[in-house]
């Protein structure tokens, strides 16, 4: 038996298998799970055109290479020696939100120097109330409005284009702020520790093209905000008086009373079961 074993370690001496340890698998975990998040990112966003242009060069730089096309191989070298300069102006937005995304992960939140300090309590159960009933009545009268409510991503650049007013949250205040022909309705209201900090701010514009024609701008800048932070907007159209939420890049369309609700309250700190199985009673047309 000594015999065979020896015989089948010299046929196979070529044959080499390495030492793993536990450092190598997570070192192997670490990696995959950061290529795969670049390619989901890649994927959602202009970068999927730039990767494939950037295949498409690479193939042209091979071809050039394989018959001597010297050239081209200079003009492409060229080319990427800039393009990383390039990629970083055009590119900008993408990646600012993809290192805001980062920051918003669930575990960063576990370290109280990250994420906010956890006296607050979030979006009270009065707030909720008076943004239900505001929603509510602003609906009824086809009066179009914006309200974001700021979560952990602060929105204080946006909060400095419009009005500072820091006053209590109240349904009154909501419906007065967006009545029409007056000099704060247009543009949206921000909200922030259940007070009213400011309003006329003006929001980033969505740059998806796959929106029905039905979003106009208000809808469109309430996606926009979502795309770039963590907050929640709530939109009322002026023209059909719908009620819609914008939150994490997407846009729930044409809520109820109930599902609003429960989409604000959310937003409240409580257990994870808690907010667990409200998750799954949420309404509204998701787009």
């Amino acid at each position: 038996m000594g015999n065979v074993i020896e015989y089948l370690k010299t046929y196979f001496d070529w044959f080499y298998l390495p030492k793993v340890g536990l450092s190598d698998i997570l070192d192997i975990l670490i990696v995959t799970f950061i290529v795969y998040e670049l390619l989901v990112w890649v994927k959602r966003t202009r970068a999927w055109t730039l990767l494939r242009g950037i295949v498409i060069l690479l193939l042209v730089m091979a071809v050039a290479y394989g018959m001597g096309l010297n050239t081209i191989l200079f003009i492409t070298r060229n080319l990427f020696s800039i393009g990383i300069v390039a990629i970083v102006i055009l590119f900008q937005p993408e990646l600012r939100r993809a290192l805001d995304e980062l920051g918003r992960k669930s575990f960063v939140d576990n370290f109280k120097f990250f994420g906010k300090a956890d006296t607050e309590e979030g979006l009270s159960d009065k707030s909720i109330f008076e943004l239900v009933k505001a929603s509510l009545d602003m609906s009824r009268s086809k009066t179009g409005a914006l309200i974001v409510i700021e979560k952990n991503t602060p929105l204080g650049e946006y909060e400095n284009t419009g009005i500072n007013i820091d006053a209590s949250l109240s349904s009154q205040l909501i419906t007065n702020i967006f009545e029409k022909n007056t000099p704060l309705h247009d543009g949206a209201v921000i909200i922030r520790d259940n007070r009213v900090v400011a309003a006329t701010c003006y929001l980033p514009l969505t740059e998806r093209n796959d929106l029905t024609k039905e979003l106009g701008t208000r809808h469109r800048a309430g996606l926009g905000i979502s795309e770039v932070s963590d907050s929640l907007t709530i939109i009322v159209s002026e023209e059909t008086g719908s009620i819609s939420v914008a939150r994490n890049g997407n846009i729930f369309r044409n809520l109820s009373e109930k599902s609003l609700r429960d989409h604000l309250e959310e937003l409240q700190v409580k257990p994870a079961k808690e907010r667990h199985k409200k998750k799954s009673k949420k309404g509204g047309r998701k787009s």
